[in-house]
């Protein structure tokens, strides 16, 4: 079946949850221990994790999940133009100009644009508004990642040529079952790869730093290690991987460790209506994605973890969660959806009734749906 463009699926005019995966050249282990030559490279998941903060920062996208692993990672994004819209013309100019600067300090960091460069796209209205339509794009935002990381990569191991192994592949999560078994898939990632035992030591992903943030709040974690202790800069030296601290948290002393992430609980009766823009500059906007608690959502996410191993796929305890009364998913199926999620969807994700009712936005076209989703999740 030939390649689905994406913008047949969402666009950046639109509000669309997507989660986006991309992986290195040849499935090594460029992110990671590479067996071959035996090198140690975890470092460039702190670099990918710094340019998320700086991205989050900028773009009209909020960051709702992701992990980082040896040879790929996710990231689980929501584009918010609604936002975009409400920004004037010289905050557009501004942030454009911080993502992709015109003049650098000298630690290789962007310098905040002076009146001339701002006026060189505030006074070119074309030029102005594919910028607008730019800072609600998820492509663009995996294109300014992607192609640091792998310039910088290449850099480091002088070498020429691809760093990722093709374009990002990515599944449009079309209803609130489909962004929570999302968002279990890649919270749990490192678990069901076997580089952590539990939620709190599984490295570079959401989860962890959404515990760290608990722990920061009740004050029995001890004074977090920063990235600034050991990178003075975006283009700082590599450092050793046995140097690297353990948890790496924020970039700033005694910040959220989860001031770039999108608050997880959003709740429909309280929260005010709108885009809700951030005061912080950390990130896009104050809007949750989960119709839960955050302590319910880890409950879910232990207690799945403890179901996906090796010969206990689909089984179901008699200690389910009590999040399962009010999910239309059975614990079962849950359990499948979450550890097979990447080949159950393809361009979008979501209940068989969601995806039938959806077109393609140009085609007017069906989306597939594999026979074996429709038997995990059957229709009402």
């Amino acid at each position: 079946m030939a390649r689905l463009a994406r913008s047949e699926v969402f666009s950046p005019d639109q509000v669309a949850v997507v989660h986006v995966m991309n992986r290195v050249v040849r499935r090594c282990f460029l992110l990671g221990t590479d067996a071959v030559t035996g090198k140690n490279y975890d470092h460039r998941k702190v670099w990918i994790e710094r340019q998320l903060h700086r991205l989050a920062a900028w773009f009209g996208i909020d960051l709702l999940g992701f992990s980082i692993l040896s040879n790929h990672f996710h990231l689980i994004l929501r584009s918010r133009p609604d936002a975009v819209a409400l920004w004037d013309d010289t905050e557009v100019a501004r942030r454009w100009l911080m993502l992709c600067p015109l003049r650098k300090t000298e630690e290789g960091l962007a310098e905040e644009p002076n009146e001339n460069e701002l006026n060189s796209l505030r006074n070119d209205p074309l030029k102005l508004a594919t910028i607008r339509s730019r800072l609600s794009d998820i492509a663009w935002w995996m294109r300014l990642l992607c192609q640091h990381i792998a310039t910088r990569a290449n850099l480091e191991d002088q070498e020429l040529g691809k760093f990722w192994q093709s374009r990002y592949r990515s599944v449009r999560l079309l209803d609130d079952e489909a962004i929570l078994a999302c968002a279990a898939y890649v919270d749990l990632n490192p678990i069901r790869a076997g580089l952590a035992p539990t939620l709190e030591e599984s490295q570079f992903t959401s989860v962890q730093r959404r515990i760290q943030s608990l722990e920061q709040e009740s004050q029995v974690s001890p004074s977090p290690v920063q990235f600034d202790q050991v990178y003075s800069s975006d283009e700082a030296s590599i450092v050793e991987p046995t140097t690297l601290p353990e948890p790496i948290i924020s970039a700033d002393t005694g910040c959220d460790p989860t001031r770039f992430l999108a608050p997880l609980t959003i709740d429909e009766r309280h929260d005010p209506l709108g885009p809700d823009l951030a005061e912080s500059g950390s990130r896009c906007s104050n809007k949750g994605f989960l119709s839960m608690p955050l302590d319910a959502y880890l409950e879910l996410l232990d207690w799945t973890a403890r179901q996906l191993v090796p010969g206990k796929h689909g089984l179901t305890p008699q200690d389910a969660p009590p999040i399962f009364d009010r999910l239309t998913i059975e614990p079962a199926a849950w359990c499948k959806l979450v550890s097979r999620f990447g080949k159950l969807f393809f361009q979008v994700a979501g209940h068989p009734q969601t995806v039938d009712s959806t077109r393609t936005r140009s085609g007017n076209h069906r989306f597939h749906l594999p026979k074996a989703t429709r038997e995990l999740l059957p229709l009402s």
